[in-house]
C-alpha cells in the first residue's frame, strides 16, 4: 500500500513540473520580441544619414546662406559642427544655412513624433565663379580652370608661357586672400620651353716687358788707401732679371785701380689668345653649368695627424644660366661667366719646417654677372673690357743717375706694358630636340692610317670622305643637335 502510494506521488510531481514547463514556454511565446532578445546588438538601428530616401547634399559657398523649405513642420534640427554651418530656425518649415568656414559638415531635420524628415550632406567651399571671371578677362587666349579642395585652389589648363602661369597664381592668390602657398599651381605650358645658350668669350692679351741695368764695381788705391765702390741696381717692378743678354767686362784698367762693368738687357713680348664658344640647353625656369678648364688644389688646414687637407678651386671658361620663357620669342636670361687663369701674380707660399715650400698660385678673373631680356636669335654683348696699363720705374743712384749720358751707367729701366681685351656675347634660342640620325660627330669619316702611309708620306690619319669611312649626307652644319627657330 506504502510502495502504491510513493508511486502515486512521484507521478502527480512528474506532472507538476511538465506543466510548469509549458506554462513558462507558453508565458515567453507571449512576450514581446524586444523583450525576448533584450541586450542583441545586431537589432540596433543606427542611421548616419548621405543615403536614403530623405537625404539630400548641397554645395554651400564660403560666407553664403542657403535656404531649406520643408514639406511638413519641424520640431527639432541638429547640425553636428556649428563652426562650419550654422543653422538660424526662422519658422517650422524654413531654415537658414550660413557657411561660416570651409569643410563638411551635415544637418538633421525631425518632425514632432521624432520622425527624421530630411538628412542634409552640406559641403563649404569658396565660391571661385568671380575669380574664373577674372582669369577671363585678363587671359583671354589661356584656358584656365579652377577648383576648391578644402581651404585650398588648385589652376588647371593650359597657358601660352611660364610667365603667364605665375602672374595667373599671383592674381588667385591675391583674389581669395590666401598666400602663395594655398594655391597649387597645375598649369601646362603651350609653348616652347627648352632654351639653347650660345655664348663666345673672346680675349687677347699683349704684354711688353723692358729691362735695361748697368751695374759698375771700382776699386782704386791711394797710398795706404783703398775705394772700393759698387752698384747694384734691382728692377722693381719685375724683381729679379728675366734673362735676355748679360755681359760683364773692365772698363779702365791701371796700376792702382780698376773699373767693371755689367750690363743687363732684356725685352720680353707675350701674346695670350682665349676663345670659347659654350653652348648649353636648360628648361624654362632651371639652371645649367658649364665649364671648361679644371681645378687645382689650395691646403685648407691640417688634420689631427698633420695631413694637409686641400679643397680644390676651378679655374677656365665657366658659364651658369637660368633662362624664362616669357612669351613666345621673349626671354629672360641670368647670367654668369667667367674666365680666369693660374697665374703667379699673388700667390701664396707656405713655408716648410725643411726649408721647402708649397706655393698655392693665384687667379686671374674676369667675370660678367647680370640678367637681360632677348628675343630668340638675338645677340647681345654682354660684356666689352679694353684694358691698357703701363708702368715703369727707374732705380740708381741719387744724383748720378741724372747725369745727361753718363747717368745710364748708374741707373736701371724697368717698363711693363699690359693690354687687355675681352668680348662676351650671348645668343639665346628656342629650340626642340631632334632624332639621332640627324646629329653628326667630328669623329664620323676618321680612319688611322695605315703604317706604310705613316712611314713614307708621314700621315697620322687618312684622307676623310674617303669611301666608306663616313655615312653620307652627314656633316655639321649650325648648332649641331638642335632645330633652331
Amino acid at each position: 500500500m506504502n510502495t502504491m502510494w510513493n508511486r502515486l506521488k512521484s507521478h502527480t510531481a512528474l506532472a507538476a513540473r511538465r506543466a510548469a514547463v509549458l506554462f513558462c514556454a507558453a508565458s515567453m511565446a507571449l512576450m514581446p520580441a524586444e523583450i525576448a532578445v533584450a541586450g542583441d546588438a545586431r537589432l540596433v538601428k543606427i542611421d548616419q544619414g548621405g543615403a536614403g530616401q530623405s537625404s539630400r547634399s548641397i554645395v554651400l559657398g564660403l560666407n553664403k546662406a542657403a535656404i531649406v523649405e520643408l514639406p511638413v513642420a519641424a520640431r527639432d534640427v541638429l547640425v553636428s559642427n556649428p563652426e562650419i554651418v550654422d543653422a538660424v530656425v526662422r519658422t517650422n518649415r524654413r531654415t537658414y544655412l550660413i557657411g561660416l568656414a570651409v569643410g563638411q559638415t551635415n544637418a538633421f531635420f525631425f518632425n514632432e513624433a521624432g520622425q527624421q524628415i530630411l538628412n542634409l550632406e552640406i559641403r563649404v567651399a569658396r565660391d571661385l565663379s568671380g575669380l574664373r571671371e577674372t582669369l577671363r578677362q585678363y587671359f583671354p587666349k589661356a584656358n584656365i580652370d579652377v577648383e576648391s579642395i578644402n581651404d585650398h585652389v588648385v589652376l588647371s589648363g593650359m597657358v601660352a608661357s611660364a610667365t603667364e602661369a605665375d602672374r595667373a597664381h599671383d592674381l588667385a592668390a591675391r583674389y581669395i586672400g590666401v598666400t602663395r602657398e594655398n594655391v597649387l599651381n597645375m598649369l601646362g605650358i603651350e609653348g616652347k620651353d627648352q632654351v639653347m645658350l650660345k655664348v663666345t668669350v673672346a680675349e687677347m692679351q699683349r704684354n711688353v716687358i723692358k729691362q735695361l741695368g748697368v751695374n759698375l764695381t771700382s776699386a782704386a788705391d791711394f797710398g795706404d788707401f783703398a775705394l772700393r765702390l759698387a752698384t747694384t741696381n734691382a728692377f722693381s717692378i719685375q724683381g729679379q732679371s728675366l734673362g735676355g743678354l748679360s755681359t760683364a767686362g773692365t772698363a779702365v784698367s791701371g796700376s792702382d785701380g780698376s773699373v767693371g762693368a755689367a750690363l743687363r738687357m732684356m725685352e720680353r713680348t707675350g701674346l695670350l689668345k682665349t676663345l670659347a664658344e659654350p653652348n648649353l640647353t636648360a628648361i624654362s625656369g632651371e639652371s645649367a653649368k658649364f665649364l671648361a678648364g679644371g681645378e687645382f688644389p689650395v691646403p685648407t688646414s691640417r688634420d689631427r695627424d698633420g695631413n694637409v687637407q686641400l679643397e680644390f678651386k676651378p679655374f677656365g671658361v665657366g658659364l651658369n644660366f637660368t633662362p624664362v620663357v616669357l612669351s613666345e620669342g621673349r626671354i629672360s636670361l641670368k647670367i654668369s661667366t667667367e674666365v680666369s687663369e693660374l697665374s703667379s701674380e699673388g700667390a701664396f707660399v707656405l713655408q716648410g719646417a725643411g726649408g721647402d715650400g708649397v706655393t698655392v698660385p693665384g687667379l686671374k678673373v674676369r667675370r660678367a654677372e647680370t640678367t637681360l631680356e632677348l628675343p630668340s636669335g638675338g645677340s647681345l654683348v654682354m660684356a666689352g673690357l679694353l684694358s691698357d696699363s703701363t708702368r715703369q720705374n727707374i732705380d740708381g743712384v741719387p744724383g748720378a743717375k741724372d747725369i745727361p749720358v753718363l747717368g745710364q751707367l748708374f741707373r736701371s729701366r724697368d717698363y711693363q706694358s699690359n693690354e687687355t681685351e675681352l668680348v662676351v656675347i650671348v645668343t639665346p634660342y628656342l629650340v626642340d630636340p631632334t632624332s639621332r640620325d640627324k646629329l653628326a660627330l667630328p669623329t664620323d669619316g676618321f680612319a688611322p692610317a695605315s703604317d706604310m702611309d705613316t712611314i713614307l708620306m708621314g700621315r697620322l690619319n687618312a684622307t676623310y670622305g674617303a669611301r666608306g669611312a663616313a655615312p653620307a649626307g652627314k656633316s655639321l652644319q649650325g648648332p649641331v643637335g638642335f632645330v633652331v627657330d
